[in-house]
C-alpha cells in the first residue's frame, strides 16, 4: 500500500507540475503585459507617442504630416533622430529619448524612423526637382517677406494672413500658433507646405517656385507676428478699458 501511495502522490505531482502553465485563469504567455521600452513594432510605437499630434496615418492632424513623402526625401536622419530625441525647445514638440524608464529608447528612435521611411518615404518624390534648404541658410527679410507673401499666399491666407479675404481658414498669424511653433516648423511648412491639407510645397504655386531666399523672408515676416506674451488680454486692446467691464461683470 505504502508504495501505491507513494506512486499516486508521484503521479499527482508530475500532472501538477507539467500542467502549470495551463491552469484555468493564468494568462498565456502571449498575454503579458509588454514593458513599454521593450516595444519593437512600428505601428505600436507610431500610436502610442506620435499619432496623438502627427496623425494616425502620419497626415491630417495638428502637427507637421510625416506621412509625406517630399519631407522624408529632403530631411536626413540624423535630424529627424535628433528633433525626435531632444524635441524642439520653445515649440510643443517634446523630446522622447527615454530619461527614467519613460519615452523611447534609442533602438525605438530607430525603428520609428525605419518605419516612417518604409511606410511612407518615395524615392522618386523629388522627381528632379531642387528644395530649398531644409535648414536655415542665411538672414530673412520682414519687408521681402511681406511681399512674397503676397505674390504667393495672400489668394489663401488673406492679404494680412489672417485668413480674412483668402480662401483658406484659420489664420498663419495669430500670436497663440506662433507661440507653438519654431523658426525650423515655420520654415519646413513653407516648403514641404500641408499636402494633407491643400497647402502645396515650394514649388507649387501658380506664382512660381519659391527660392531659398524666400522661404528665409516668409519665416522671418511670419515671425515678426510673434508676441512675448500671447494670450489674453490680446495684443492691441486697451487694458484699461477691459478692466473696468471685467470687473463689472463679475459684480
Amino acid at each position: 500500500m505504502s508504495w501505491f501511495r507513494c506512486s499516486g502522490w508521484a503521479v499527482s505531482l508530475l500532472v501538477f507540475t507539467l500542467g502549470c502553465d495551463s491552469l484555468p485563469g493564468k494568462p498565456l504567455e502571449s498575454a503579458r503585459p509588454v514593458n513599454p521600452i521593450d516595444v519593437t513594432d512600428f505601428k505600436t510605437l507610431w500610436s502610442k507617442q506620435c499619432a496623438g499630434c502627427h496623425g494616425a496615418e502620419g497626415k491630417l492632424a495638428a502637427a507637421r504630416p510625416m506621412n509625406d513623402p517630399t519631407y522624408l526625401a529632403v530631411v536626413p536622419d540624423d535630424q529627424m533622430r535628433e528633433v525626435i530625441a531632444s524635441g524642439v525647445k520653445g515649440s510643443a514638440m517634446p523630446g522622447f529619448l527615454a530619461t527614467n524608464g519613460l519615452g523611447l529608447s534609442a533602438k525605438q528612435i530607430d525603428l520609428v524612423l525605419a518605419g516612417m521611411r518604409k511606410s511612407w518615404a518615395d524615392p522618386k518624390a523629388l522627381a528632379g526637382r531642387r528644395a530649398p534648404s531644409y535648414l536655415t541658410t542665411g538672414q530673412g527679410n520682414v519687408a521681402a517677406g511681406q511681399a512674397a507673401f503676397q505674390r504667393a499666399c495672400a489668394s489663401c491666407h488673406g492679404p494680412a494672413g489672417d485668413g480674412k479675404g483668402g480662401s483658406a481658414r484659420g489664420s498663419v498669424v495669430d500670436p497663440a500658433f506662433l507661440a507653438l511653433v519654431s523658426n525650423q516648423s515655420l520654415r519646413s511648412t513653407v516648403i514641404f507646405g500641408r499636402t494633407d491639407l491643400g497647402m502645396p510645397d515650394w514649388s507649387g504655386y501658380r506664382t512660381g517656385s519659391l527660392s531659398n531666399q524666400d522661404v528665409a523672408d516668409l519665416v522671418a515676416w511670419l515671425a515678426s507676428h510673434r508676441v512675448e506674451f500671447p494670450g489674453r488680454p490680446y495684443p492691441g486692446r486697451d487694458q484699461q478699458a477691459v478692466l473696468p467691464a471685467r470687473e463689472n461683470s463679475d459684480g
